[in-house]
């Protein structure tokens, strides 16, 4: 049987091997770690459903083109 997680897991590994954020859109996340890793991480702690839900709450942070320094925001335990 297909583990959605782990797909889902294999695919933000592809975008990140492809260059992420920068190559795509041309901006570099606002966080450390980035949206992308924080979701892979959030993904293998919590699961899917609550992992899902750390890492939108996550991008819905992630509106500071204009940041200046990197804010420190890992995964909560």
């Amino acid at each position: 049987m297909i583990n959605p997680t782990q797909v889902l897991l294999r695919l933000i590994r592809r975008y990140q091997a492809k260059g992420g954020g920068r190559a795509h859109f041309a901006v570099e996340c606002n966080f450390e770690p980035s949206c992308s890793e924080f979701t892979c991480q959030a993904l293998e702690l919590h699961g899917l459903r609550k992992g899902l839900r750390l890492a939108f709450a996550r991008l819905r942070r992630c509106n500071h083109p204009d940041a200046l320094v990197k804010a420190f925001d890992p995964v909560p335990e």
